[in-house]
């Protein structure tokens, strides 16, 4: 099944249960291309879940679930989604551009073209003065941007960030954003989970979960508006609320029922 115009993300009823426990309860939206769209919640939420769902990571999840015109998990989607874990992916006893370099080959860049590629990586985020340091010897943030350099080495079509900023001091969090908008003016489309709300106004699409459950999905200014809020964080807390207004019971600990067919 293709994505629909406009989709690089689709779900529909997209849902994981552990034990009796939905970590993921029927999740239905669509990511457009080339956009940057925060997937916020308070820790818990099923964030990463749903992120590992995305990559094709995530046992036992049912509902549809599309990337880029493919069903998540595809082998043909492994040059063109590039995912950064929380816990930065690199080789201690190697350089900055020596994990780099090692990645390059891995992804099959050109021997001629690597070291090229290898320089745009570590300039994109800003650690070209630590680029002969051993990863061993780096920040925690340090570690974690080259581990955001690896993924930007395919040029991925679909960047997926778990909690990238967590740790980070505020200027370097400007930073990344305004890399993470350059990359989605070249067409790259970016999933960036967060817990701190007042990233939000950095998105242009925003995710809302709470204990597995889509509370909302729109644009910042659409959700302000409409909750009569001044933040993103006062609108999620409305939503909250109305959520349970609506529903006394708590979803993300309904008992599961069974779900017919299987994540394609």
């Amino acid at each position: 099944m293709n994505n629909p115009p406009g989709a690089a993300i689709r779900a529909r009823h997209l849902t994981v249960v552990r034990g009796t426990r939905r970590v993921l309860d029927a999740l239905s939206f669509d990511v457009a291309p080339g956009t940057v769209t925060g997937l916020l919640g308070p820790s818990g939420s099923g964030k990463s879940t749903l992120i590992r769902a995305v990559v094709g990571t995530q046992a036992k999840v049912t509902g549809t679930l599309d990337v880029l015109g493919r069903p998540a998990g595809s082998a043909s989607l492994r040059s063109r989604v590039g995912y950064v874990t929380q816990s930065p992916s690199v080789y201690g006893d190697l350089t900055a551009r020596q994990n780099l370099d090692y990645y390059a080959a891995v992804l099959g860049i050109p021997r001629a073209e690597r070291a090229a590629a290898v320089t745009q990586a570590l300039t994109d985020v800003d650690l070209t003065s630590h680029a002969d340091d051993l990863a061993a010897n780096l920040s925690g943030g340090q570690a974690s941007r080259v581990s955001l350099a690896v993924a930007l080495l395919g040029t991925p079509e679909l960047l997926v960030l778990d909690e990238p900023t967590v740790g980070l001091d505020p200027a370097l969090r400007r930073d990344l954003w305004n890399l993470f908008h350059r990359l989605a003016s070249r067409g790259t489309t970016l999933l960036i989970s967060s817990h701190v709300m007042d990233e939000a106004d950095r998105c242009e699409h925003l995710l809302l979960l709470r204990e597995g459950t889509l509370l909302a999905a729109d644009t910042p200014r659409a959700l302000r508006e409409t909750t009569g809020s001044d933040t993103v964080e006062e609108a999620f807390l409305a939503l909250v609320d109305a959520a349970r207004a609506g529903d006394p019971g708590d979803p993300a600990h309904r008992p599961a029922t069974h779900t017919e067919g299987g994540a394609s």
